[in-house]
C-alpha cells in the first residue's frame, strides 16, 4: 500500500468529520447533509419483515482478505490464475484486495455501526489447510477466523460461514485436477470437519458451497475461471471438454456436500445445534414468448441451472429434464449415494441479481453454444421486441428487475416445498465502471433504489407465505470482483485503493436508517 500524502490525510480527516456529522443528522431526522423527507408513498421498512429476520452483508475470502502469502497460507487456485494471466483490468488481482486480513476489526466495527445482525463470509481453504488433507492445520489461519467469529458475536452479529467460495489450494489442482477427481470430495469433507471442529461451537449457519452452478460453468464450460478448462464452441482453452467436464465437477461437488452434511448431522449437530445449507446462483428465467416451447425451455433452464444443485440435495437425484436431454452422459448416483444426498440441506441460500428471457432452441435457430445438450437446448437473451428486460448494470446479463426476487423465491418455494431460504446475495453495480470521481461513486442513489425495490418484492413473497429468513447485501464494501477486478463496485462502502480507507456511500446511510426502522426515504443531495 502507498502511504497517504499530507493533503490526502487532511482531506480524509475533514471528510470523515463531515460524514459523521451527516450520519448523526440523518439519524435525528434533521435537515442536514442527508436530508430525510416525509413522503406519503410507501417505502419498505424493517417492520415489514418477520421478527428475528437476519439483515446482513456478505463478502468472500479471496475478494477481501489480501495477505495472500502471509502466516503460512499457500497459493490458491485464484492466486496462481491471476498471477499467470492477470484477472482484472490492468492485471489486477486479490493479493491485497481490501486488506481485511489486517483490518477485520475495523470492518466488524463498521458492521456494528450499521446495525447488521449477520455477516456472511467464507473460509480460505489455503489459509487453514495449505496442503489439503495431506498437510497440517495452519494455527495462524484458525486464529484469524476465530478472531472474526469471536468479535462478530461480541458485537451481536451472527456469523454465516461459507466453507468454499471458489478458492482452494493450488496443490490440489496440481496433484489430481481438483474437482474433476473424486478424491476432491474427501479433501473437502476433511476441510469441513476442521471448520466444524474449531468454529462450530459458535457458528450456527453453515453453507458448504457458494454457487457451484456458476463455478462449474465458468471454470469448466466457458473456461474463464481457474482451472480454465473448455472446448469449442464455448472457448479455446488448452484442455477440457465443455460438454462433459461440468457434469463430472457438479457430481463431485454434490457428493462432497452430501458427505459433509452426513458428517455434520452424525458428529456435530446434536452438540453444536447448527444448520447446514448450500448457496445457489438463481437467475429468474422468464419465457421470451408465450409459446409452449419457450415456456418449456424456461422450465428446463431452472432444472439445468438451479435444479441440478438442489434436486439431488432434496430429492436424491438430478431433475428429470436433465435425464431426458443428457441421457447416459449424465453421471448416476448409487442407491447409497441417493440416500446420503436426500434431504441433506436445512436451508437454501439464494444469490439473486437478475431476471433473463429464455428461448427454446429445439425448434429454432440459436447460437452454437446454446444449441447443445449440456445447455438444455435453450438460450438466454436480454431483449424482447427490442426492449431490455430491465435497466443495465455493471455486469453483463445482470438487469434491474425487482419483481424477479419475488418470482424466484416463489418458484423455489413451490418446487422445494417451502424449504427455509436466505437471500445470501443481492446487490447492484453501476454501469459507470470507469467513474473515478469519489463524490459520484458515494452518491449511489440507484443502489439505494435497487435495494428498496427488491426488498419490497421480497417482503411481498414473505407475506404470501415464503419461508425466507434473511437478506444479505452484496457487498459490505467494494472488493475484488473476480474477472472484473476493482472496476465493478457493489459495496455499501467505497474503499480507497491506495489508503484502504472505508468511506460510507449513501446506500450505507440508507441501510443504517432502514435497520433503525426509519421509514422516510433519503432526499439525496449529500455529495453534490
Amino acid at each position: 500500500m502507498k502511504l497517504q500524502s499530507k493533503s490526502t490525510t487532511i482531506f480524509l480527516f475533514w471528510y470523515l468529520i463531515y460524514i459523521y456529522a451527516s450520519v448523526l443528522e440523518a439519524s435525528n431526522d434533521s435537515d442536514g447533509g442527508f436530508e430525510l423527507e416525509k413522503k406519503e408513498e410507501h417505502h419498505v421498512k424493517i417492520s415489514d419483515f418477520p421478527t428475528g429476520f437476519f439483515f446482513g452483508a456478505a463478502t468472500s475470502a479471496y475478494q477481501v482478505e489480501g495477505a495472500y502469502l502471509e502466516d503460512a497460507k499457500s497459493l490458491s487456485n485464484w492466486d496462481t490464475f491471476c498471477h499467470s494471466i492477470g484477472c482484472g483490468e490492468n492485471g489486477e488481482n486479490g493479493d491485497i484486495a481490501d486488506f481485511h486480513y489486517h483490518l477485520f476489526l475495523k470492518d466488524i466495527e463498521i458492521m456494528h455501526s450499521l446495525g447488521l445482525k449477520a455477516y456472511r463470509f467464507s473460509i480460505s481453504w489455503a489459509r487453514i489447510l495449505p496442503r489439503g488433507k495431506c498437510g497440517e492445520v495452519n494455527p495462524a489461519g484458525i486464529m484469524f477466523y476465530n478472531k472474526i467469529i469471536d468479535n462478530l458475536i461480541l458485537k451481536g452479529i451472527e456469523p454465516f460461514v461459507t466453507i468454499h467460495h471458489f478458492d482452494f489450494p493450488q496443490e490440489l489442482e496440481d496433484k489430481y485436477e481438483s474437482w474433476l477427481n473424486h478424491e476432491m470430495q474427501e479433501d473437502f469433507v476433511h476441510l469441513a470437519d476442521i471448520c466444524f471442529k474449531y468454529f462450530g461451537d459458535r457458528v450456527k449457519y453453515w453453507t458448504t458451497f457458494n454457487e457451484p452452478n456458476l463455478f462449474t460453468d465458468f471454470a469448466y464450460m466457458w473456461g474463464v475461471y481457474p482451472p480454465a478448462r473448455c472446448s469449442k464452441p464455448f472457448g479455446n482453452c488448452r484442455t477440457g471438454n465443455s460438454d462433459v467436464d461440468p457434469l463430472i465437477v457438479m457430481h463431485n461437488i454434490v457428493l462432497a456436500h452430501g458427505k459433509t452434511a452426513k458428517l455434520y448431522y452424525q458428529k456435530y449437530k446434536l452438540e453444536q445445534g447448527g444448520s447446514i445449507g448450500i448457496v445457489v446462483n438463481c437467475l429468474m428465467f422468464v419465457p421470451l414468448t408465450n409459446s409452449k416451447l419457450d415456456v418449456e425451455a424456461t422450465q428446463r433452464a431452472f432444472a439445468f441451472y438451479i435444479g441440478r444443485v438442489l434436486d439431488p440435495l432434496i430429492y436424491g437425484d438430478y431433475p428429470q429434464e436433465m435425464h431426458e436431454y443428457l441421457g447416459n452422459q449424465l453421471p448416476n448416483f448409487s442407491i447409497h449415494e441417493k440416500y446420503i444426498l436426500k434431504n441433506s440441506i436445512d436451508f437454501i441460500g439464494i444469490n439473486h441479481y437478475s431476471s433473463i428471457y429464455t428461448k427454446d432452441c429445439t425448434n429454432s435457430t440459436c447460437s452454437p453454444t446454446a444449441n447443445r445438450a449440456i445447455q438444455g437446448f435453450l438460450d438466454i437473451v436480454a431483449m424482447r421486441d427490442g426492449i431490455l428486460i430491465g435497466e443495465s448494470t455493471g455486469i453483463e446479463d445482470f438487469y434491474v428487475v425487482p419483481k424477479g426476487i419475488e418470482e424466484i423465491v416463489n418458484e423455489i418455494k413451490f418446487r422445494y416445498k417451502n424449504k427455509p431460504m436466505f437471500i445470501t446475495e443481492n446487490g447492484y453495480s453501476s454501469p459507470d465502471l470507469h467513474e473515478k470521481r469519489v463524490n459520484v461513486i458515494l452518491n449511489d442513489t440507484k443502489r439505494v433504489k435497487f435495494h428498496q425495490e427488491y426488498l419490497e418484492f421480497l417482503a411481498k413473497s414473505i407475506r404470501d407465505g415464503a419461508d425466507v429468513r434473511g437478506y444479505f447485501v452484496w457487498s459490505l464494501m467494494d472488493n475484488y470482483e473476480w474477472l472484473s477486478g476493482y472496476s465493478v463496485k457493489f459495496g455499501l462502502y467505497y474503499v480507497d485503493r491506495e489508503t484502504q480507507t472505508r468511506i460510507p456511500k449513501l446506500s450505507a446511510i440508507w441501510y443504517k436508517n432502514f435497520l433503525l426502522n426509519k421509514t422516510y426515504p433519503i432526499n439525496v443531495r449529500a455529495y453534490a
